[in-house]
């Protein structure tokens, strides 16, 4: 396996998700390519020589040489304060990847997908999302979405649009819209059950997250059934940001 090197990133576009959140696309000259649902690491350097890095998921499928990543700004983080705020188009950062080879789904794969994401772990299952679509995939795609309130969701506008073969469920855990049919509270065993595949559907399960709702999330899947080799998580915690 060749070894990974960090390559220059030039930052070309930017889209605000929410008010802590935005998609950054850069260009990676040399960039090889990727799969969804790995991620990369970004380093920052500053002019006295001090460098911070942390890893991020890619948030969209290989497109030549430009990578996105959707990043959540940690209050009194290194890094994504900078990419969130501070950055601005034609800047550079250095980023080396892709990294990840379990969690990741490839289009050629024909077996149904039941994505569960809570917050910002929506990222990399939405690169999966974008890269069914983009192959023309008809395997069918169910995602889960489990965020606080309606104001912190991510690719709204996107996600919001029919897509042929894809049911999306939002489940909120402090505040619902008006009317909506589930009161606010954690992923539960029913959610799973009604939102989700049967297990004798034998779906490829992608689970991401932070680790408590990973592992409840992979918990209720195994109550319900699903194969433990079928259920692919990728957890994250408080890293500094």
């Amino acid at each position: 396996m060749a070894r990974l090197t960090w390559r220059a990133a030039r930052l070309t576009g930017v889209r605000d998700e929410t008010a802590t959140a935005r998609t950054l696309r850069f260009e990676v000259p040399g960039w090889s390519g990727h799969l969804p649902g790995q991620h990369v690491d970004v380093r920052l350097t500053a002019e006295d020589g001090y460098s911070a890095q942390r890893s991020y998921s890619l948030a969209a499928p290989p497109d030549g040489e430009v990578v996105e990543l959707t990043v959540e700004r940690v209050p009194d983080g290194e890094v994504s304060p900078y990419l969130t705020e501070v950055i601005e188009v034609g800047d550079e950062v250095e980023i080396r990847g892709p990294v990840g080879g379990w969690f990741v789904w490839r289009p050629g794969s024909a077996v149904p997908v039941l994505l569960v994401g809570g917050g910002s772990g929506v990222v990399p299952l939405m690169a999966m999302i974008r890269a069914r679509r983009r192959a023309g995939a008809k395997v069918p795609f169910r995602l889960l979405y489990s965020l606080r309130d309606p104001s912190r969701r991510y690719y709204a506008d996107e996600l919001r649009r029919p897509e042929p073969g894809l049911d999306v469920t939002y489940l909120y855990t402090r505040s619902v819209p008006d009317g909506w049919p589930r009161g606010p509270g954690r992923l539960m065993l029913d959610d799973l059950a009604e939102g989700g595949w049967p297990a004798d559907f034998a779906p490829d399960c992608y689970v991401c997250g932070p680790t408590g709702f990973v592992e409840a999330a992979a918990d209720l899947l195994l109550t319900l059934g699903h194969q433990a080799g079928r259920i692919r998580t990728e957890r994250f915690g408080p890293t500094g940001g």
